[in-house]
């Protein structure tokens, strides 16, 4: 399956999911207000813009699915993963001020007492079907959140249970408002605002976390750790760095390499591997950019301003022009180690020039002590093959 296709997949999916939840909110909500307008329950009235509220954050979520998973562009080479981040942060501060303005509105009731009302058996009613109508698309819309690893549909999943849990206590509320305590019902009222604010604050500062670039969390982290570690030719690392994109992960290390002397294309496979074992074993992790240290850099002499290969090269030439070294025009090959703050090199030369053993060890003094005058140089190792 292409990139495409699973993203489309993946819209779906949330898509389809959403618009159920949406139907089921949009029938609760209103049902609820206008059953508890008739039947005198201020706290279903709530609890009927509770739902309608679901119904808000269900057109956000639907915004977010289709957007959200648009592959990645020129324009945006991460993917578009942080606008459902962006609309779940919306949805908890619209949630704090729908909480905000129905508490207040309670609370304004309980101390003007003739303002209070004495709801009848019809809300019950409303309210126990609302309870079994918002646990069932609870669990469907949180079984599809675990598959596609969403965390706005897992928002949107608890929002509908909270949607349950408030109504459980506007049955209590309205329970108690019909045996009299008529106070009871704006009581239950001022529940369900909290629960509101609540479900609201946890989302937005979720979401602001992400936003901000918070880790994953501890464990997650040792996991990561143990999965790199446990790939033959890595002898340490540092700088694991973590962050969330939506449902899913990106991670940045630095991994030092047993041996200093890796071929650039061994360096280059471990680092595969790294990447490939991480994102197959820690379910959230999509990209993991590897950096490969042939030494500890934390601790190690740095070699950001020693020259590069030409530079480097262009001075040896001069150097060994002056000292009349004349076999270093049949130097085959140069292979260059930056480690310690140092330039090691491996001149590599035909076999042919070697001779005796003798004539092979002058060669290579002769290439040493030359070579060695220049302050960037750390060693110079000499071979013939």
């Amino acid at each position: 399956m292409n990139a495409i296709s699973a993203h489309e997949l993946r819209y779906r999916e949330a898509r389809n999911v959403t618009l159920v939840g949406s139907l089921l909110d949009l029938v609760l909500g209103a049902a609820k207000i206008a059953v508890g307008v008739i039947g005198h329950s201020e706290a279903l009235v709530a609890d009927g813009v509770h739902s309608l509220s679901d119904l808000l954050t269900d057109f956000m979520v639907l915004f977010a699915a289709k957007h959200g998973n648009a592959a990645a562009d020129e324009e945006h080479p991460y993917g578009h993963a942080r606008i459902e981040t962006a609309m779940t942060v919306g949805l908890g501060l619209a949630l704090i001020l729908v909480a905000f303005a129905l508490g207040y509105d309670a609370v304004r009731r309980m101390f003007q007492p003739h303002l209070l009302l004495t709801p009848d058996w019809l809300t019950l009613v409303v309210a126990a079907i609302s309870i079994a109508s918002k646990e069932w698309i609870y669990h469907y819309t949180m079984r599809v959140a675990r598959k596609l690893r969403s965390k706005l549909l897992r928002a949107n999943a608890w929002h509908s249970r909270s949607d349950a849990l408030s109504s459980v206590i506007v049955v209590v509320g309205v329970a108690g408002a019909m045996a009299g305590l008529n106070y009871l019902d704006a009581v239950a009222a001022v529940g369900v605002a909290v629960m509101i604010a609540k479900i609201g604050w946890d989302l937005a500062w979720t979401s602001i976390r992400e936003l901000v670039d918070t880790a994953l969390d501890a464990e997650r982290v040792a996991a990561i750790r143990a999965t790199i570690m446990g790939v033959s030719g890595v002898r340490s690392l540092h700088l694991l760095r973590s962050r969330h994109m939506g449902g899913e992960a990106l991670v940045d290390v630095h991994i030092q390499v047993d041996d200093p002397h890796l071929s650039v294309s061994e360096g280059h496979q471990i680092s595969e591997t790294v990447r490939q074992r991480v994102i197959a074993q820690i379910d959230e992790v999509s990209d993991v950019m590897v950096h490969i240290d042939p030494e500890d850099d934390e601790t190690a002499a740095p070699c950001c301003s020693l020259p590069l290969r030409d530079e480097l090269l262009e001075k040896l030439r001069r150097r060994w022009l002056d000292d009349n070294v004349a076999v270093a025009a049949q130097i085959n090959h140069v292979t260059l180690h930056y480690l310690g703050g140092k330039v090691h090199v491996h001149l590599q030369l035909p076999l042919a020039v070697a001779g005796d053993t003798e004539a092979a060890r002058g060669v290579a003094a002769e290439l040493q002590r030359s070579s060695a005058g220049l302050e960037e140089i750390g060693s110079v190792q000499v071979s013939f093959t």
